[in-house]
C-alpha cells in the first residue's frame, strides 16, 4: 500500500494500526483467561464428584459389615482401591502442574494463581513432546499413566462391558483429519502454556469419574448402596381366601421384602410360633363352620445394621363358606376396547373341567386352567355365565368401554408451560401418552398444527402428520427465541381399537 505524504494522515494511520494491536493483545488475553476459568470449573466438579464418591463408599461399607461374607469383603476392597488409584492419578498430574507452572516463570503480578509466560507454545512443545534434557517427552509418560491406572480400574470392575465401553479415563481414538503423529503431539505440540492447564485437569476429572463407575458397580455386587428396614408390612399367601366347609384353610405366612440373607425375624399367629424357613413360615388351621374368619400375626425383626428390633403386627381374615362361584377381572372391573383383557375364573367346589363359561358382547379365549383372555369391539354391556359341577347358571355384568384418551406431551411437558429454549429445541415432536392406564396399549399420534408467535410479529401455521416434527416444522422450532410462543392445536391421536382419531386438546408453551 501507499505511504501518504500529508503527516497528519500518517500519524492517524500509524494510530490505527496501533489500536489494532492492542485490540488483538487483549483478544488474546480474554482466551488465555478462558483456558484458567475452564480449569477452576473443572476443579470444582472433582469436589463434586470427589464427595459423591465418599457417600457410595460409605454405603457399601455399611452393606458389607452388614451382610459379612467373602464375596462383600472382596467388593469393598475393590472400591478402596479404586479411590486410592484415582488419588495416586490425580497427585501425578498435580505433580505435572506444578513443574508447568514454574516453567511458565512462576506467579504473576496481576494473579498469583496464574504463570506468568502463558502463551508460551516453545515450552509445552519441547517438555511435553519433542523431551528436554536427553528424557523422552512427558506427555508420554503421562499417556502410559493413564492406560496403567485404566487397566487396574477396570479389573477392580471385572472387566465388565458395559463398565468398559463408557469408562471416563481412557486414550481417545484421534480424529481421521489430523496430521498428528500420536496423541500427546494431538494434545500438545504447540498448545500454549495456559491451554495445557484444562487439559491435565480434564484427566484428573476422569480418573474421578472412573473411580466412580467402579465405586457403582461394586455397590451393586454387595446388594445396593442402601439397606431399608423401615416399611416391612406383615404378608400371606394361601391357596384359597375362601374355602369349602370341612375343608382345611392353610396360609404362607411371610415379611414382604424380607432379606434371605439375614435370619433375623420371628414370626407366630394368634400367639402360637411358626417356624420359619427362607423367610417363610406355613400356618394352618381346620375349618368347622361358616362364616368369617380372622387371625393375628406378629412379627419381629431385627435390623442387621442397627440391631433395632422392631415389633410388626395384622390382622388378616378369610371367609368359609359354601359353594359358590366368581369371576375376578384381573385389572379392573371393566373391558377395555382394543387391549387384552386377562380375567381369572373361579368356582369353589367345582372342577376346571366340569366349569362352563359362556359370554355376550365379548369374546373370551381360554389361557390356562382358570385364565381367560377377554377382548372387547363394541362400547355397551357385557356378561360372563358360570354353570356346570353342581353350580346353578350364575351370570356376571360388566361395562365395556374404549381406552381413556391419552394425555399430549412434549417430552414431560405439560402445558401452560414456560420451557427453557434449549430443551424445547431438543423435542422431535409430540407424543400421546396414556397415565394411569393398567393395561399395555400405545397411542399413536396421527397429527397437530404448529403455530408460532414472535414478539410483535404475525402468527406463523404450519400442519405436521404423525407425532414428528416435519422439515417445515422443524424449521420453524429451530427459530424459537425467549419470549416467543408455540401453540400446538387440533392434537389428534388414533389408540388401539379406534376406528378414527380422538383430539387431545391443544398445548401452549412460552419460551424463555
Amino acid at each position: 500500500m501507499s505511504i501518504p505524504k500529508e503527516p497528519r494522515q500518517l500519524m492517524i494511520n500509524l494510530m490505527y494500526l496501533v489500536l489494532t494491536a492492542l485490540l488483538a493483545l487483549n483478544v488474546s488475553a480474554e482466551v488465555m483467561n478462558a483456558f484458567f476459568s475452564l480449569d477452576n470449573g473443572l476443579k470444582n466438579s472433582r469436589v463434586i464428584v470427589e464427595k459423591n464418591n465418599e457417600q457410595v463408599m460409605k454405603a457399601i461399607n455399611t452393606q458389607a459389615d452388614a451382610y459379612k461374607n467373602e464375596k462383600n469383603d472382596k467388593y469393598r476392597e475393590n472400591a478402596k482401591q479404586a479411590i486410592q488409584l484415582s488419588n495416586e492419578f490425580v497427585g501425578y498430574i498435580d505433580q505435572i502442574r506444578d513443574e508447568l507452572f514454574a516453567k511458565g516463570q512462576g506467579p504473576s503480578k496481576k494473579d498469583p494463581t496464574i504463570p506468568k509466560d502463558i502463551r508460551n507454545k516453545d515450552i509445552t512443545t519441547r517438555w511435553f513432546v519433542l523431551g528436554m534434557d536427553g528424557k523422552r517427552g512427558v506427555g508420554y509418560d503421562i499417556m502410559d499413566k493413564v492406560k496403567e491406572t485404566r487397566e487396574k480400574m477396570l479389573a477392580l470392575a471385572d472387566n465388565d462391558s458395559l463398565i468398559v465401553a463408557g469408562f471416563p479415563l481412557d486414550i481417545e481414538t484421534l480424529p481421521a483429519t489430523t496430521d498428528k503423529k500420536d496423541w500427546v503431539d494431538f494434545k500438545f505440540r504447540q498448545m500454549p502454556i495456559a491451554a495445557c492447564f484444562p487439559i491435565l485437569g480434564k484427566l484428573q476429572s476422569d480418573a474421578k469419574s472412573s473411580a466412580s463407575a467402579v465405586l457403582r458397580y461394586c455397590a451393586q455386587q454387595v446388594g445396593g448402596t442402601d439397606i431399608k428396614f423401615d416399611a416391612f408390612q406383615p404378608a400371606i399367601s394361601a391357596p384359597k381366601g375362601y374355602v369349602i366347609r370341612g375343608d382345611k384353610y392353610e396360609a404362607d405366612v411371610f415379611l414382604s421384602a424380607y432379606s434371605t440373607q439375614a435370619d433375623n425375624i420371628s414370626i407366630s399367629a394368634d400367639g402360637r410360633s411358626l417356624p420359619i424357613k427362607d423367610g417363610i413360615a406355613h400356618y394352618e388351621t381346620g375349618t368347622s363352620s361358616p362364616g368369617t374368619k380372622s387371625y393375628k400375626v406378629r412379627i419381629n425383626v431385627t435390623n442387621p445394621l442397627t440391631k433395632e428390633v422392631k415389633t410388626y403386627e395384622d390382622e388378616f381374615q378369610y371367609e368359609v363358606g359354601e359353594r359358590s362361584a366368581s369371576v375376578q377381572l384381573d385389572k379392573m372391573n371393566v373391558f377395555y376396547i382394543g387391549v387384552p383383557n386377562p380375567v381369572t375364573v373361579a368356582a369353589a367346589g367345582v372342577s376346571s373341567n366340569d366349569l362352563k363359561v359362556t359370554s355376550s358382547g365379548i369374546t373370551m379365549e381360554k389361557d390356562g386352567s382358570a385364565h381367560y383372555i377377554v377382548r372387547a369391539t363394541t362400547p355397551g354391556d357385557a356378561t360372563i355365565t358360570l354353570s356346570g359341577g353342581g353350580l346353578p347358571a350364575t351370570t356376571f355384568k360388566y361395562k365395556v368401554k374404549r381406552i381413556p384418551d391419552p394425555i399430549p406431551l412434549l417430552g414431560a411437558q405439560k402445558q401452560p408451560s414456560s420451557i427453557p429454549n434449549g430443551q424445547f429445541k431438543a423435542q422431535s415432536g409430540i407424543a400421546a401418552v396414556l397415565e394411569n392406564f393398567d393395561f399395555e396399549a400405545k397411542c399413536e399420534v396421527v397429527g397437530y398444527m404448529v403455530a408460532y408467535q414472535k414478539k410483535r410479529a404475525d402468527v406463523v401455521e404450519k400442519t405436521n402428520s404423525g407425532a414428528r416434527y416435519n422439515s417445515d416444522v422443524q424449521d420453524m422450532i429451530n427459530k424459537a427465541a425467549p419470549g416467543d410462543v408455540y401453540y400446538y392445536n387440533d392434537i389428534k391421536a388414533k389408540c388401539p381399537g379406534d376406528i378414527a382419531a380422538r383430539k387431545l386438546g391443544d398445548l401452549v408453551f412460552k419460551i424463555r
